[in-house]
Formats: C-alpha cells, structure tokens, sequence
C-alpha cells in the first residue's frame, strides 16, 4: 500500500478580496482555503483561523516544511507574517525584492509589478513556455505578456467584472444588485437580465479585443494565452482566444517559486529582486 505524501509547504495568495491558502504534498493538493482579506485581523487570530482550518482539512500545521506568500494588500502583511512564523514556526518567503523569478522585468519601475502578476507569469512560462500571454480575471482583469526570452515585457489592466457591478448598483440610484452570471441571451428583458448582459458579455467582448490586440501589437500572433481568476470560467469558456484556463495557476506559480528559491538561500532572507 502507496503511503499519502505528508502536507509539505503552505501556499498564500492575498488578493483584495480574499486570502487563499493552499497547502501541497509534492505536487498534489492537500487542502485548500479561504480567508476575507478585506478584513484586517491581528496575529493571533489569523494564526487560530489558518490552525483551525488546516486540521479541519486534515492537515497537520507542525508537517508544514515552508510557506511562500504573495500579496497586493500591504496592510495585512505583518499581522499575517508574525502568524504564521508565530503558529507555524516558519519564516515565509514573500514574493517581491529578493526573490528568484527566473524571468526579466523590462518596464522602467519593476518594482510597481504587482506581486501577483509575476507569480501568474512565472506559472504561465514555466508551465506553458513562452512567448505567453498570462490573464487574470480578479479584481482587476490583468493581461500581462513575457515573451519567448522570458522577459516580462508588456501588459493592460482593466477593471475586473465585479468592480464594474458595483459601480452600476452603487453609483446608479435604481439599479439593483445582482448576482454576476450569463443571462442566456444578450437581448436583456428586465432590468437583471439587461445588467448581466451589459456586464458579462461586455467583459467577452473586451476581452476577446484586448488578446487580438496584443497579438497583433506584440508580433506573437500564435502565443498562448493563460486564463484564471475568480470568473474567469465563464469568461474562458466563451472567448476561443483563450488557450487553457487554469484556476490553480497562482497556486502553482507561488510552488515553482518556493522551488526556486529555497534551494538558494534560506527562508525569510532578502536580497536584490532577480
């Protein structure tokens, strides 16, 4: 009898919605959870939540062998940080200076590449090869190419589907909020329907322009392009541009970078951005 892989490293992408946590044996997924991040909390209760919830996954916390973290949202950094050196007795690697990427970042200020953006891109090259085109349906809808040398070299943000909900219902006196799906036809027959077509099929519509675009721009008509994120399903499954879509893709991006960088310097030490 094959034993099960013990629970080896932990996972965290901290997004500006939610703090999702995976934690890996090899290269299958032992658990995986959420947490809002919207919410701040101190050490002690992140360190309970993530506690709690590994072994509610039946995961042990003391088989955790390292933790690599990514974050957009500065502000729960420390809190988060003591937790899990606190309650796991690990020092996280955090994705940002210091940190071996394997890929070159050509924009003028690299450091205002959002650690996210380079964690999807480092799993879309390394997994995909390049040159790759790396799409994020989050909070914001991120598009961000790296070539076939590896290089980081262009991207677009746009506001994610969700951003473009709240403003309709929070900015409008009359419009209701709605739950974001695909209405079965675009020609919307109440005031639900005609929102959920406005903002989903708008969201195909600018999505299949801004890969077109790109491609035609950047010279690399034939390069993959790499979906994932929140909605990005009911995105992915209507744009043909899309190539694969990828839920796991952060998550994956974060254990190649763990890899990389553990075998180079110990945990939680810093250095120049590579």
């Amino acid at each position: 009898m094959t034993q099960k892989k013990k629970p080896g490293i932990m996972l965290i992408d901290v997004g500006n919605t939610n703090i999702t946590c995976g934690v890996f044996a090899g290269d299958e997924e032992a658990a995986s959870f959420r947490m809002i991040s919207a919410e701040q909390h101190t050490s002690d209760e992140y360190g309970i939540m993530m506690i709690d919830m590994m072994r509610a996954n039946g995961v042990d916390p003391e088989e955790i062998e390292g933790v690599m973290i990514a974050s957009v949202v500065p502000k729960v950094m420390h809190a988060l940080t003591n937790a899990i050196i606190k309650y796991i007795g690990r020092a996280p690697y955090i994705v940002g200076p210091g940190i071996k990427t394997g890929l070159k970042i050509t924009s003028e200020n690299p450091k205002e590449i959002g650690p996210d953006l380079i964690v999807d891109c480092v799993a879309a090259y390394e997994l995909y090869g390049g040159p790759v085109l790396s799409v994020d349906f989050g909070t914001a809808t991120t598009y961000i190419l790296v070539n076939d040398k590896g290089e980081l070299c262009a991207g677009a943000i746009a506001p994610g589907i969700r951003i473009s909900a709240k403003a309709l219902w929070e900015d409008t006196a009359r419009l209701p909020e709605i739950e974001i799906k695909k209405p079965a036809s675009i020609l919307g027959r109440d005031t639900i329907s005609t929102m959920q077509a406005g903002l989903v099929y708008g969201q195909i519509g600018q999505t299949k322009y801004i890969i077109n675009e790109m491609k035609r721009e950047s010279g690399f008509p034939d390069m993959k392009v790499v979906a994932t994120g929140g909605l990005g399903r009911m995105i992915a499954d209507e744009v043909e541009e899309i190539d694969v879509y990828d839920p796991m893709l952060t998550l994956k991006g974060l254990k190649i970078l763990y890899e990389k960088n553990r075998r180079t310097r110990p945990q939680g030490a810093t250095s120049e951005t590579e």
